[in-house]
């Protein structure tokens, strides 16, 4: 009996309530808009400025939910949601969750929940064996890409600086990565002491892939300066544009020089699902770690983030502290997470990565994975017959850069009157110091109308603005 919590017949009530709310809101997402149309500010100032001191009817607060959290939430599981990169929580994915806050555990030892441990090993097993990495990869899962992309470079820098654990950050570490890298990689330097003035941003060839030969020089000179290099992140899907930096050559540089290798395949690795996209790994299975996220375009509810390392010796060697209290006895097959990163408390993020595995299967993830990328491609040719838009990037995945043929503040207004009709959402970016509009496909429920739906949405109202 849980004398203060919830009575159990009324946790059943409710949850039976937000179990039939959450199925209406997957089925009838498109009948919200979007972005919400709502002002910084008006949520807190609708909501009182101190907690109750007496507890409340769960009535109320499901109200309360839909009165005023609701009309605040941008919509990021709408079909129409093709802003930044599209994220799905699918049905599989949220009974995941619902278990996982059920069960409530923390996985930062093999003794404090064997659950954890044992089936986060083993859906990191199944991930890597879709995106065709070898089995000396060691998985572990992460929050974001952020959090993992931090842990490579920590790794790197306990290799090339191994006095680091003890003494600090040196101030001769330097980190490389392409110009169109994801700012993870520079925060993730700012964060271990690498410093700002230490990462050089290499520059791209006319796909915007990261050019080995620059690569190559900087490392040179920062040789002939008297430091040390000591990572290279390169990229598959980048943010911008999702170009594909060449893996393999980046990797044949950092063998030879040394260096610790990061893919960040936080979008793109997905893609490798596909065995006509393996080719974008090429190289990967002799990089030191690579990141993917599964609550990108893996239809897994945020957050969940797959790490792979090659070398797990490194990151304990850069993590692992074991206070007296969180001491277990010694065994091969108990594999103790939290020697592996800064987390100690660790969610049971494994449980809702297994569901999507086991319910979609390969075969259905890579059917709408191919749909997604002839999407893609079919709207790329419809932009370029149109008089008044240009493709700005190419489109190698499922995510098309274009813009109208003008000013940038007439495509900073685009963007801004689309959002604002509630019908879709869409993010800009500069590339090639011109402002360029992403439409982005990735949702597991977004059709082929609802992709041109946008489209002609989008290029109505520039019509109109002539």
């Amino acid at each position: 009996m849980r004398e203060f919590d919830l009575p159990p017949d009324e946790f059943r009530r409710y949850g039976h309530q937000l179990i039939d709310w959450v199925a209406d809101y997957l089925a009838e997402t498109r009948k919200f808009p979007v972005e919400p149309d709502t002002k910084p500010g008006t949520l807190i100032d609708a909501l009182p400025k101190a907690a109750p001191e007496k507890g409340e009817p769960m009535e109320c607060i499901l109200a309360d939910f839909e009165k005023f959290v609701v009309p605040a939430v941008n919509h990021w599981n709408h079909p129409r949601f093709h802003a930044y990169f599209s994220v799905s929580a699918s049905g599989p994915g949220i009974l995941g969750e619902l278990l996982t806050a059920t069960l409530n555990t923390n996985g930062m030892l093999w003794k404090s929940s064997p659950a954890n441990t044992e089936l986060e090993m083993t859906v990191m097993s199944w991930l890597r064996q879709w995106i065709g990495l070898p089995e000396s990869f060691f998985g572990m899962i992460h929050d974001t890409a952020s959090t993992a992309t931090l842990h490579a470079i920590a790794a790197a820098r306990a290799q090339t600086a191994p006095e680091t654990r003890a003494q600090g950050a040196p101030r001769d570490l330097v980190v490389y990565t392409s110009i169109h890298a994801h700012s993870s990689v520079e925060k993730g330097a700012l964060s271990l002491g690498v410093g700002q003035e230490n990462v050089r941003k290499i520059g791209v060839d006319s796909e915007y892939r990261m050019r080995p030969d620059l690569l190559e020089a900087a490392i040179a000179a920062d040789r002939r300066a008297g430091l040390r290099p000591c990572c290279v992140v390169s990229t598959t899907g980048t943010t911008s544009v999702t170009s594909v930096d060449p893996v393999a050559a980046v990797q044949k540089i950092a063998s030879r020089e040394g260096l610790w290798h990061h893919v960040d395949a936080a979008y793109g690795g997905t893609a490798a699902i596909l065995d006509e996209y393996k080719w974008m790994l090429d190289g990967a299975d002799e990089a030191d770690s690579l990141v993917m996220n599964p609550h990108k375009w893996l239809f897994t509810p945020i957050d969940l983030s797959a790490f792979y390392c090659r070398k797990p010796e490194i990151l304990k060697q850069a993590f692992s502290l074991v206070p007296p209290y969180l001491q277990t006895a010694d065994d091969p097959r108990a594999v103790n997470l939290m020697d592996y990163g800064i987390p100690l408390g660790r969610r049971f993020r494994a449980l809702k990565l297994w569901f999507v595995m086991r319910w979609f299967g390969r075969e259905k993830v890579q059917q709408i994975l191919r749909e997604h990328i002839r999407w893609a491609k079919e709207l790329g040719e419809t932009i370029r017959r149109h008089p008044q838009f240009e493709v700005a990037a190419p489109i190698p995945l499922s995510l098309v850069v274009f813009r109208m043929k003008g000013s940038d503040q007439e495509n900073r207004e685009l963007v801004e009157r689309f959002n604002a009709t509630g019908y879709g959402f869409l993010a800009g970016s500069v590339l090639d110091g011109r402002y360029v509009l992403r439409l982005a496909i990735g949702n597991i429920a977004t059709t082929r109308e609802d992709v041109f739906g946008a489209w002609e949405r989008l290029s109505s109202i520039a019509a109109h603005s002539i």
